[in-house]
């Protein structure tokens, strides 16, 4: 049962999407333009044959500003995806429910992605790389804990609060 506020939505997962390996990059700024463009004609990051803290640094120019960024894979067992409102077309009328109108679409998917910096040098502290440390606490928090697993840790707790109990004397 929904609960009251809440919005459901799906996401379609289609078979044969392009591969944008290699042409997905995380800009530092906000284009307020959704729409065609050619990119490539003026976006051409080259290599800087720079490594910071085992990162292959690029650079690249936007608007005139100098970028620094590098190429990451996406870790294993998680998949990038580009996905998009599907378009409903005319069945899109006033007897169509919410969640018919929350539909998404996969359009394109990706191995990798190249973030960008504006004044430094990638680095391992960027908050961008640091936010996949977060996959692994995850996948610890949500793995179901073995029974020998918890008398492990029960006899661990026990002997510190012995210790614990013995300081205080």
């Amino acid at each position: 049962m929904e609960k009251k506020g809440t919005t459901q939505g799906s996401i379609n997962f289609k078979g044969q999407v392009a591969d944008l390996s290699g042409e997905v990059h995380l800009l530092p700024c906000a284009v307020k333009y959704d729409g065609p463009s050619s990119v490539s004609d003026y976006f051409k990051p080259k290599s800087t044959r720079l490594e910071v803290e085992g990162l292959s640094v690029k650079e690249a120019h936007f608007r005139g500003r100098k970028l620094q960024g590098a190429t990451i894979s996406i870790p294993d067992g998680y998949s990038g995806f580009v996905v998009g409102k599907k378009n409903l077309g005319k069945q899109k009328d006033a007897n169509s429910s919410e969640e018919n109108l929350n539909c998404w679409e996969m359009n394109a998917k990706f191995k990798n992605i190249t973030y960008w910096n504006h004044d430094n040098l990638p680095s391992q502290d960027d908050a961008f790389l640091c936010s996949f440390h977060w996959l692994s606490v995850a996948k610890s928090l949500h793995k179901p804990v073995a029974a020998e697993d918890l008398g492990s840790a029960s006899i661990a707790l026990g002997k510190m609060e012995e210790g614990t109990k013995k300081e205080k004397k």
